[in-house]
Order: structure tokens, then sequence, then C-alpha cells
């Protein structure tokens, strides 16, 4: 198993238990010692059910639980902006209250940027990804093949770490000046969801800026405008079909809003978004 995200919180009850359980002197136990690692062994392991912890195999992994967020306050916790040089304005993302459920919104004017959350899953393990979005409105040149319309409304933006076992010499040599420049390595790879404006649902292509992306068009067209829609794809299919091998460790997944291409405007909510076993 593979998956890491936040710090796993503790649990007072367990852990006050337990502590008191085999801290304590007992008095009135005849053979001690025995005693009191079957009462510690049977009571741990009941603990340890009823208080469940953070190591134990999960069947689903909450990357984004907006839905949960106590506080409408700045971005959700465990995620960052996602920003890009040599562009100045960034798309705004605000936690909301949208149809009595607490989502994300993107509200985006001629700017691009987006929140991500770093993240390390087995996408083999976790093959899954399901999300819920709407749209306010699609782009009059947006288009999916050209950098001048290299827009979307809503995108899901999923990363995947490096891995030297799946590149060439030249390739990993790129990836090495890449980590001198920017300290760390780049995505090996990304698959983009998006709600396309006029390409055909279904269509898969490289990114016009680079291959290493691979766009997918989940959505296309005003069809679900003003509409909550949720949406689930088979992650580990969806990249071995668009790049021909094996997917690498999960690093990353992001929302994203831009309109700095098409210079144009949008408004997008997003929902929870989860990873699940197959």
């Amino acid at each position: 198993m593979l998956y890491k995200l936040s710090p796993g919180k503790q649990n007072p009850k367990r852990d006050t238990f337990l502590h008191n359980i085999c801290m304590e002197k007992p008095k009135r136990v005849k053979h001690t010692y025995r005693g009191c690692n079957w009462i510690i062994l049977i009571q741990t392991l009941f603990f340890l059910v009823v208080f469940p912890s953070n190591a134990r195999t999960e069947s689903v992994i909450e990357v984004g639980k907006f839905s949960g967020v106590k506080e409408l306050n700045g971005i959700p916790q465990g995620w960052e902006p996602l920003t890009f040089r040599k562009i100045k304005n960034h798309t705004r993302y605000t936690l909301v209250v949208d149809e009595g459920i607490r989502v994300v919104k993107a509200d985006s004017n001629r700017s691009s940027s987006g929140l991500i959350r770093k993240i390390s899953i087995d996408p083999a393990e976790y093959p899954i990804i399901t999300w819920q979005w709407k749209i306010t409105n699609i782009f009059e040149k947006g288009d999916v093949t050209k950098k001048q319309g290299d827009d979307y409304p809503a995108r899901i933006y999923v990363t995947f770490a490096y891995d030297p076992e799946k590149l060439s010499f030249m390739e990993k040599t790129k990836y090495k000046v890449a980590r001198l420049l920017y300290g760390e390595y780049p995505p090996q790879g990304a698959i983009n969801y998006i709600w396309g404006s006029k390409a055909t649902q279904g269509t898969v292509v490289p990114n016009p800026y680079t291959e290493r992306a691979m766009m997918i068009v989940v959505r296309s067209g005003k069809k679900m405008l003003n509409t909550w829609v949720r949406e689930e794809r088979n992650l580990y299919e969806d990249y071995k079909k668009a790049f021909g091998t094996e997917p690498p460790t999960i690093s990353g997944v992001a929302i994203m809003t831009d309109t700095d291409n098409t210079l144009e405007s949008a408004v997008t909510f997003y929902g929870d978004i989860i990873f699940k076993k197959q």
C-alpha cells in the first residue's frame, strides 16, 4: 500500500487508554505480569477496532473533502496555490456554500492558476477517481489543440512522480537539468480531465505546450451549464491509454480554471475529490 496525505491525527481516547494501562501498577491481580499482558492484549485489540489508526488500509482516500470544512476562510487545508512563471494574474479560489454544500469556487478573469494538493498514491491500488464540478459558461475561443485556445472553465489536473526507470537516457538528463534549475524533479507526466468548450467529448490529445500532459475531454459544451455533475474515471487505465506505459506514483491533484490565453472569464465550482479501490 502506498499513499500519503497530511500527517495522521492522534486519537486521544486510544492514546490515553494505552498510556494508562501500561503505566498503572496492578495491585489486585495475581500473576501480575501475565494477567496484565492478557488485559493489555484484549483491550488494545478492542480499542484498535473502535478507534482505528490511520495506518489501516482504507477503501477510499479523500484528497479533497471540501464538503467537510468547518470554516469558510481561505483555501482548503492541505491545498496550496499552483502558479506559473510569467503569468501575473491568478485565478481566485475561495471556499463557499453552493446549493447547501461547501465547495471551492474559482473566479478567473484573464488569469491562470490552480490549487494543488501534494500526495503520494499508488494508482494501481486506487485507480478510480471521482469528483463533482459545475461550470457557468464556456469559452468562445477555447481550442484544446492550440496554445491560444488552451483554456478550460474546469479541469482536474493529476500529476505523476518522476520515475527514472521509465525514461530514456536523454529524458533522464532533461529531468536532472530541471532539478538543478528548480530544486526538485518536475512531474513525469500529467492527466488533465477537462470540461472543453468545443472539443468532442472523449477526445484525448497532448497539451499544445507539452506532450507530457494529456488532455482528456470528459465534458464539453453548454449542455450541463449551471448543473452539478458527478464524474468517475479509471485513472490507471486512462494513463496507460494516453502514454502507453504503466503509470508512476501519483504525486499531486489540482483543480484549475484558466482564462489567460483566450482572455475570457469564468466562474466554476468544484466538489469533493476522492480516490477509490476498484
